[in-house]
Order: C-alpha cells, then sequence, then structure tokens
C-alpha cells in the first residue's frame, strides 16, 4: 500500500501570503515595504503573531533579525533554520522574500498539525533590511551576521530623509540582543522566487541553486572638451559621448563572444553638460558583469581595462565592487534534489544572478538555496507573480528538505 506524501495547506499559504501583501500594499497589487518602516513593522508584527499562535518563542536579535523556533527530540542538535526576508523595494511585488517567511510558517504549521516529533530543532529566520532599498547596502543584516560589514558602519547609514538605520531600528521597537543572534545550526535554506526567466521558459518548477554567482562592476569615465555644437567641426571635436559610444560598442562585440552563461549591463550613464547645443565633455557610466567562474569574470576584467587603454579620449575604469562566486553547501544542495525528486517536480540545478540573504549566511552555515519560478522572470516591479501552485510546489520541497535534514 502506497504511503501519501506529507504535504502542507495550500490555502492557508495562500492566505498567509495574501494578509502579508496587505502591508504596504500598492495601487497596482505591488508592495512598498521598506525596512523598519510603518508597513514593515505591521508585517513583522503580523510574522510575530502568527509564530506566538503555534507556541513559538520569537526572539529578536541586535540587528531586528528576528528567530523562531520549534523545539526537537535532540535539543542539543543545531537547528534547521528557514526563512527569508519581509521588506521589499519601492513598488514592488509580492513575493520577493516574503515567500520564504511565508513558506517557513506553513511548513512549521504542517509539522506541529501532524503532531510530527523532528529530532532537531526547526527555527525561522527573517532578515532585517535585505533590499537595502531604504538603507544601503542590500543584505545588510546577514552581512554584518556573517562579518562582511562593519555593525558600526552600517548603523549610521542614512535614508533619503537622514534618519539612520539605528534611529529607525530603535523607534521599530524590533531592536533586541547580541545573544539572540545566530549562532551554530546544521543548516539554512532559503526559498525564494528565481527573479528570472530560467524555470518558466523550461516548464521547470523548481530550481535547485548550486551558487550565487560572482560579479564585478566597474564606472567607466571618459572626458573630452565642450564646445559650440554648430561651429565646431567634426575633425576638431573631443566627443566624449562619441567616445563612450565606441567603448560601449567593443564592450558588446568582445563580452558577448566570451562565454555563453555571462551576463554584463550598461545600467546607468550621465553625460555632461547634457545640453543639445554644447558638444559633451565627459561621460560616467557603468559596467558590471557576472558569471559562476571567477577566471571568466577576470577575463571580463582584462578586457574592460583594454578597451579603456584604446579610448580616443582621456578615460578610467574604476572599480566600484566585485564579489567571488558562493557556491552552496553540496549535501544540502543533493538533499534538496532528493527532495524534489520524491515528490516528482521537474527541475534543473541552476545558479542564481541576484544576491540572497543565503551567500552571506553560507560562510558560517552549511546553506542552499530553492526556487520556484516567476512569470515573464519579472521582479522587483508591481507586476512580479508567481503561481500559487508553484508557491505550494516550493514550499512541499522546503518541507520535504527539511525533515530531512531535520532527521
Amino acid at each position: 500500500m502506497k504511503t501519501e506524501k506529507l504535504a502542507i495547506n495550500g490555502k492557508r499559504l495562500q492566505k498567509t501570503l495574501t494578509e502579508f501583501a496587505q502591508f504596504g500594499r500598492t495601487a497596482n497589487n505591488g508592495v512598498t515595504r521598506l525596512a523598519l518602516s510603518e508597513e514593515d513593522i505591521e508585517a513583522r508584527t503580523y510574522f510575530r503573531d502568527q509564530c506566538e499562535a503555534l507556541g513559538l518563542q520569537v526572539r529578536i536579535d541586535d540587528l531586528g533579525n528576528m528567530y523562531s523556533l520549534l523545539p526537537g527530540k535532540n535539543p542539543d542538535k543545531p537547528p534547521v533554520y528557514i526563512g527569508s526576508h519581509l521588506d521589499s523595494v519601492k513598488r514592488g511585488g509580492r513575493f520577493d522574500g516574503v515567500l520564504g517567511v511565508a513558506a517557513a510558517l506553513e511548513v512549521i504549521r504542517t509539522i506541529v498539525d501532524h503532531t510530527i516529533d523532528v529530532n532537531t530543532p526547526i527555527g525561522i529566520i527573517n532578515f532585517t533590511n535585505e533590499e537595502g532599498a531604504r538603507f544601503e547596502p542590500s543584505m545588510m543584516a546577514s552581512g554584518i551576521l556573517s562579518g562582511k560589514f562593519d555593525k558600526e558602519t552600517m548603523f549610521n547609514k542614512t535614508d533619503p530623509e537622514g534618519v539612520t538605520f539605528a534611529e529607525a531600528l530603535r523607534a521599530s521597537g524590533f531592536e533586541g540582543k547580541t545573544e539572540n543572534r545566530l549562532g551554530e545550526a546544521t543548516a539554512f535554506v532559503e526559498l525564494h522566487i528565481e527573479q528570472g526567466p530560467v524555470l518558466e521558459a523550461g516548464e521547470l518548477k523548481i530550481g535547485v541553486v548550486e551558487c550565487v554567482v560572482g560579479m564585478c562592476c566597474y564606472e567607466i569615465e571618459i572626458t573630452g572638451t565642450s564646445n559650440h555644437a554648430g561651429t565646431t567641426p567634426q575633425r576638431m571635436r573631443e566627443d566624449a559621448l562619441t567616445a563612450a559610444n565606441v567603448c560601449m560598442t567593443a564592450f558588446h562585440e568582445r563580452l558577448s563572444k566570451l562565454d555563453p552563461a555571462l551576463v554584463y549591463t550598461m545600467g546607468r550613464f550621465n553625460v555632461y553638460p547634457n545640453i543639445h547645443t554644447v558638444i559633451p565633455n565627459r561621460v560616467v557610466f557603468s559596467i558590471e558583469a557576472r558569471h559562476q567562474d571567477e577566471q571568466v569574470i577576470k577575463e571580463v576584467e582584462t578586457i574592460i581595462s583594454e578597451v579603456i587603454e584604446a579610448c580616443p579620449l582621456e578615460s578610467k575604469a574604476t572599480k566600484l565592487w566585485g564579489r567571488d562566486t558562493v557556491w552552496f553547501d553540496p549535501t544540502i544542495v543533493k538533499t534538496i534534489e532528493e527532495a524534489t525528486q520524491s515528490i516528482s517536480h521537474l527541475y534543473k540545478r541552476m545558479v542564481s544572478g541576484a544576491g540572497h540573504d543565503a551567500q552571506f549566511i553560507a560562510s558560517t552555515v552549511p546553506t542552499a538555496m530553492i526556487f520556484v519560478p516567476s512569470i515573464k522572470g519579472i521582479s522587483h516591479a508591481e507586476e512580479e507573480e508567481t503561481p500559487w501552485e508553484d508557491c505550494v510546489n516550493g514550499t512541499n520541497v522546503l518541507l520535504e528538505t527539511v525533515l530531512k535534514l531535520s532527521n
């Protein structure tokens, strides 16, 4: 006789996600829920209430990170943690981040409903200021936890109104104690929407995430000479915009041939003095590239240097930031894959081009991620959408993974 596999309550998960979407809801069915804003405080309060309704105690650390823990039969074993974040970008979507928190709640509810005795404690985490939309940089709290960011520096970061992170955290009522920080853990698993088109295009239901890819970001500055647009002959011009176009074309021609998996973007562009009757004397633009192979990133940096050296005008390239590829724990990745196979979902092993709290936590805790599809790959926009069925699929994979890891 075949035993039916344990499954979450899909309608309850949908109701939870719908409730969260009311906190900061926008006119076009998105959300604006900036870190430690009134809307974020409402979502945090709702999350705490739901945890306490399950009989879980919620603790908060000095960064505002929220933790709740379901005891296991062996309380001495380090917990298995699941979760994500509740804050959003301005006019963002209803699934980014919050799906991971709502799914974690549903996993705990399902375990409690079925009175399952887990060997290892299972905890939920809501990380503070993942998006960095109000206080830069993104993934601030997980960055402090992992030693990537300095706490004092981060606490002095200000929002556009001049409010510091420290002031906003204190006013929110969600400033806790340092001793409540994430400590030793068996694992951390983060469920997230893909924020890209790969799964939907492949008609796949689950992404088993192996890594967060490495990247580099440069600012390119080209300097020419301003002069009258009507009186200066073409052959006598030092047009910074024309020179920038030469460089950008060279970037496209060379980077597009480097590796099929490489993605690169020239996303910010400023021209000065930006007057239609004046020849541009200065152009500043950004170029970033992402790939899981660090050697490919090094080749990108070489190309950037060579293109700038060949620029017809005075130019320079300044590296703004970079990161190495973060590979997730292979045992946990394999556990997620086995959980997906046991539920018979179509899936693929894949990489994440976007950053997540999991990439920082991976330096201190064995970590991996699960992706579910994003319709048309849209995210960080009100149009962001993930079918309810896919939310359920991902949460069931999370449940199966947690049960495997905790036992």
